[in-house]
């Protein structure tokens, strides 16, 4: 991950092939992890403090590919600027979700965030000029098409019974697209292994947080199921969020954001119907297919 290609900061506008790899580890990745993310507060272990331990598993890929580059992080104002803009809005991303889903339904809140590859999408247009051929534009349109149809399941809810989460998912969303438009951004100007030191660094500044939402006065698995499994799931999270920024080293933001957000819970609903057995619904299944072809076709026009 650190040869010469990695480490040679790319133009705005190129590309290679080599994105196409990490973005596909990026959907394993995080498809296997989507798959067993649930478990951890199944058995008792809140979700703040899952947090915690997403935030302690990034030291290790952290330390790893800092270790390979012999500690030679990128310390200029502008690049710990970018790299903490990358982590807080992540991070903060994921803390405004832990308040936003106490306050409204998750099966509307999660589709509005699954649209933040269109703020990078915009963005990308907009300010990096970047462009994508039919396929590839046609590939995004079918993506941004299937995310919201992943977890959005029509039920009887109505903004009369309370519509706070509805700014606060807009906000999540605004701050997950602007972390992938800077993520692409900052790796013509950086090394996408500082970049990940810093979004290590923003993750752990933001425990405290967790920890200050976390009821402690509720019953809590200590056990080694509890913490331990939370970090083997989240050690897939964690890696997989280091393969993301070699994507987006490598390749367009307009066509890596809709493939790794798309792809992810494509490989995730593949696990949980070939291991738990659970039959997706209708508009899932529709979401499925088309993030499939999406997937395809984003792969061909690379």
């Amino acid at each position: 991950m650190t040869d010469d290609a990695a480490n040679t900061p790319a133009a705005p506008g190129t590309t290679s092939r080599r994105w196409l790899l990490f973005a596909f580890l990026t959907v394993g990745l995080w498809g296997v992890w989507g798959a067993f993310a649930g478990v951890s507060a199944q058995r008792g272990f809140p979700e703040t403090l899952v947090y915690c331990v997403w935030a302690v598993t990034m030291i290790l890929p952290a330390v790893v590919v800092m270790q390979r580059e012999k500690w030679k992080l990128d310390r200029d104002p502008r690049s710990i600027l970018f790299g903490l803009l990358i982590g807080l809005t992540g991070a903060g991303g994921q803390m405004i979700l832990f308040y936003a889903v106490t306050t409204g339904p998750a099966y509307l809140i999660f589709p509005i965030i699954s649209l933040s590859p269109v703020v990078t999408i915009l963005m990308s247009l907009v300010l990096l000029k970047e462009r994508t051929s039919r396929l590839g534009a046609l590939g995004v349109l079918l993506a941004l098409i299937a995310l919201p149809l992943f977890d959005f399941s029509p039920q009887g809810f109505s903004f009369s019974q309370g519509a706070a989460w509805f700014p606060l998912a807009l906000v999540i969303m605004l701050c997950w697209g602007v972390q992938a438009f800077f993520m692409k951004m900052a790796n013509s100007r950086m090394s996408a292994e500082s970049i990940f030191f810093y979004m290590m660094l923003s993750g752990l500044s933001l425990t405290p947080v967790a920890l200050a939402m976390t009821d402690f006065s509720q019953p809590i698995n200590w056990s080694w199921d509890g913490p331990g499994l939370a970090a083997i799931i989240q050690m897939l999270n964690a890696v997989g969020a280091l393969f993301l920024v070699y994507a987006f080293r490598h390749g367009k933001a307009i066509v890596v954001a809709p493939l790794t957000n798309a792809g992810g819970p494509l490989v995730t609903a593949v696990i949980s119907l070939l291991i738990v057995g659970v039959m997706p619904g209708e508009l899932k299944m529709v979401g499925l297919a088309l993030a499939f072809i999406a997937a395809a076709l984003l792969a061909s026009a690379a």
